[in-house]
C-alpha cells in the first residue's frame, strides 16, 4: 500500500466558518492527534455496521452453508441472509448483504471450501460449502488490538473495492464484443488510490486541526477542491470546476461504500442535484458557489458533508505509519525528556498541545517537572525562544506545589522573567522586582517566540504598539539587549509599527544592535 502524503491546495470555503489552512507543504511531520483507546476504538469497529453484518453471517453459516462459485451466496441463501440481517425490506438489501459477506470471506470470518467437481457444475448448483471462520473467535476471545487488526484488514478491501472503476462500464464493454481495456474505462488503479488517500489524509489533517470532527464534518466540495484547484489559482475556472464536480460524483460513490465501515460519518450528495448526463451522474447545479464563494451552510450540506470517525482517524493513522509517514498521536512525548517536550509543543494545534503537556506532567511531581522543562527552556540557540514559550505554556498547568523550583531561577536572567509572570499569577508573596535588563530582555524573547509562530501578525502589531506607548526612550534600551534576536525583533517592529518615526527608530536601534557585536 503506497499512502501518498497530501500536499495542501487552496480550498476555499472548506467549511462554512472560517477554517484553519491545511499543514504548510514544508511542514516534516503531520500534526498530532489524539485518539481513543484501543478498547473503545475495537468496541467502535465491532459495532460498525458492515463488521457486525459480516460477524452476524459468519455465525448464521455455523458448520456448513452451500455457496457458489468462490464462497458467493446462492440466490436461496441471500434471500435468507437479507432476511436474518433484518434487510428485507430494503430495496438494497441483498446488495448490502452480499457485501457483509464477502467482507466475512476477505476477512476469515467465513471459510470457503470448493467442491472438487466444481467445473462441471451449473451456475445454480453450489459450488462448495462455506463454515464459521477461526478469526470469528476472535470477536469474543481476541484483545482490543486483535479486533483491530481484523477490522482494518477488512477496510482494505473495501478500500479497493471503493477505488476500482464502475462495474457496469467494464460489463458494457465487454458485451459489446470487445476485450478489457481499462485505459477505455477511464481507470488508473494507482491514481484512483492515490486520490483516495490524498482525500483522507486531508480528513486526517482537518480532523488535527480540529478543524473536522463528527461536529463540524468538511463539506464535499470544499474536499475536492483541496484535492483539484491550483495553490496559485485565486478563482477557479470553468474546466476546474467540472473537474472539481466529478471528483464530488466519484468521492460520494466512495464514501457511500465506505461509511458502513465505520471509517466516515458521511451524509451524501442530494439525490436532487444529480443528472445523468451521457450515462453518468453529474451535479445538476453548479458547484462554482461551493467551491469558492461562502453559501449558507444549509446549501452546503446538499452537496455533502463527511468527518472521519475516531475509528477513522486510527485507521488512517495506522496506514501512513506503514507507509512511513511520521504521524504521532498525543501522548508519545509522555515518557520523553522535557527538552524533547518543549521541542515539539510550539508546532502542536493548541488543544494537542494542552493534552501533550498534561499527560507529560502526570507522569512527574510538581517540582521535578518545574525543574526539568525550566533546565530545557535555557538557550541561545534559535530555537530557544520558542522553547521557553512552550515552557511557560507548560508551566500554566503546573500546581502551586512548584513554587520552590521557580524561585530557584529567578536570578536567571533566561528565566527569572517568565518565573516571575508564573508566582505573580499564582498570588506568591515576596517576589522581587526584575531588573530593567530583564525586563527588556523577557520583552525580546517573547517578540521572537512569536515572530517564530505567527510572523507578522496582527495580535503582534498590536502588542508592539502597546510597548511603545508604554516606554519613552525604548529603542533607546532595547538595541542595547544582550539576546541573539534583538536585531531581528527591532526590525519587525519597524515593519509593524503604523507611525513612521517610530518605525524609522526601530530600524535604527535595529542597525546599532547588530553593530554592536
Amino acid at each position: 500500500m503506497t499512502f501518498v502524503t497530501p500536499a495542501p491546495r487552496h480550498a476555499p470555503c472548506r467549511h462554512p466558518e472560517e477554517m484553519t489552512p491545511l499543514m504548510p507543504a514544508d511542514r516534516p511531520t503531520m500534526p498530532p492527534v489524539r485518539l481513543h483507546s484501543d478498547a473503545e476504538l475495537a468496541r467502535d469497529a465491532l459495532s460498525a455496521p458492515l463488521f457486525a453484518r459480516a460477524a452476524r453471517l459468519a455465525r448464521w453459516a455455523g458448520e456448513g452453508t452451500p455457496v457458489g462459485a468462490g464462497g458467493e451466496l446462492l440466490a436461496e441463501q441471500l434471500r435468507t441472509a437479507t432476511g436474518l440481517l433484518g434487510l428485507e425490506g430494503d430495496e438494497d438489501g441483498p446488495a448490502h448483504t452480499a457485501e457483509a459477506w464477502q467482507l466475512a470471506l476477505d476477512t476469515g470470518l467465513v471459510e470457503f471450501t470448493e467442491r472438487e467437481d466444481a467445473d462441471t457444475l451449473t451456475s445454480d448448483e453450489p459450488s462448495g460449502t462455506a463454515v464459521a471462520g477461526e478469526e470469528l473467535t476472535t470477536l469474543t476471545s481476541g484483545s482490543p488490538q486483535d479486533v483491530l487488526d481484523l477490522w482494518l484488514g477488512g477496510l482494505e478491501t473495501v478500500m479497493a473495492d471503493a477505488a476500482a472503476p464502475d462495474l457496469a462500464d467494464i460489463v458494457d464493454q465487454i458485451s459489446e464484443g470487445g476485450d478489457l481495456d481499462l485505459d477505455a474505462v477511464d481507470w488508473n488503479p494507482e491514481e484512483e488510490a492515490d486520490f483516495l488517500d490524498g482525500v483522507l489524509g486531508n480528513l486526517y489533517l482537518l480532523t488535527a486541526l480540529d478543524e473536522g470532527a463528527a461536529e463540524r464534518p468538511v463539506p464535499l466540495p470544499a474536499l475536492a477542491a483541496s484535492m483539484i484547484v491550483p495553490d496559485d489559482m485565486d478563482e477557479p475556472t470553468d474546466d476546474i470546476l467540472e473537474e472539481v464536480s466529478d471528483a464530488m460524483m466519484r468521492l460520494d460513490d466512495q464514501f457511500r461504500l465506505l461509511a458502513p465501515t465505520g471509517l466516515v460519518d458521511y451524509q451524501p450528495v442530494d439525490e436532487a442535484l444529480i443528472e445523468e448526463v451521457d450515462g453518468e451522474g453529474h451535479i445538476r447545479e453548479s458547484v462554482d458557489g461551493v467551491a469558492s464563494d461562502a453559501p449558507e451552510e444549509e446549501d452546503v450540506t446538499r452537496y455533502g458533508m463527511v468527518a472521519l470517525t475516531p475509528l477513522g482517524l486510527f485507521a488512517v493513522r495506522t496506514r501512513m505509519l506503514e507507509a512511513g509517514v511520521d504521524a504521532p498521536a498525543v501522548g508519545d512525548l509522555a515518557e520523553k525528556d522535557a527538552a524533547a517536550l518543549l521541542t515539539a509543543l510550539p508546532g502542536h494545534p493548541t488543544s494537542a498541545a494542552r493534552a501533550e503537556a498534561e499527560l507529560w506532567l502526570a507522569r512527574r511531581d510538581a517540582p521535578t517537572a518545574a525543574r526539568e522543562l525550566l533546565a530545557a527552556a535555557r538557550g541561545d540557540d534559535e530555537s530557544a525562544p520558542l522553547r521557553r514559550l512552550a515552557c511557560q505554556q507548560a508551566l500554566s498547568l503546573v500546581p502551586a506545589a512548584a513554587e520552590p523550583a521557580l524561585r530557584e531561577v529567578l536570578d536567571d536572567g533566561q528565566l527569572g522573567g517568565l518565573a516571575r509572570v508564573w508566582l505573580a499569577e499564582r498570588g506568591a508573596s515576596d517576589i522581587p522586582e526584575p531588573g530593567e535588563a530583564m525586563v527588556f530582555w523577557l520583552t525580546v524573547d517573547t517578540i521572537a517566540a512569536q515572530l517564530a509562530t505567527e510572523g507578522d501578525s496582527e495580535e503582534l502589531r498590536e502588542l508592539v504598539q502597546g510597548l511603545v506607548g508604554q516606554h519613552s526612550g525604548f529603542f533607546d534600551s532595547v538595541w542595547r539587549v544582550d539576546h541573539p534576536s534583538t536585531g531581528d525583533v527591532l526590525e519587525a517592529m519597524g515593519r509593524l509599527h503604523p507611525d513612521k518615526k517610530v518605525a524609522k527608530a526601530a530600524r535604527k536601534a535595529a542597525f546599532k544592535a547588530r553593530s554592536r557585536g
